[in-house]
């Protein structure tokens, strides 16, 4: 199976909800995970959830039925970040 990856992006002043702001597998995946590495956003590896934000259309707001997988993806990062501090 060909590695996937999905990129989201929130801006509270704009969105009501994160945005698909990039997805892809192979190849374009690499390049979605290298560029988070490289800028430092952290990686939550979950196929289940991959898989259903990658039927999400690119820069479209996450849908309310998801909300709750996405809250977790918060969460996550949100433990990272406070372990880095």
């Amino acid at each position: 199976m060909k590695e996937k990856a999905v990129a989201l992006t929130y801006d509270k002043e704009k969105n009501r909800a994160p945005v698909i702001s990039a997805k892809g597998k192979g190849t374009t995946a690499q390049k979605i995970i290298k560029i988070a590495k490289e800028h430092g956003v952290p990686i939550k590896k979950d196929e289940d959830l991959i898989e259903l934000l990658s039927k999400v259309e690119l820069n479209k707001e996450v849908p309310p039925q998801m909300y709750k997988a996405i809250a977790e993806v918060f969460s996550f990062i949100y433990s990272i970040t406070r372990e880095k501090q």
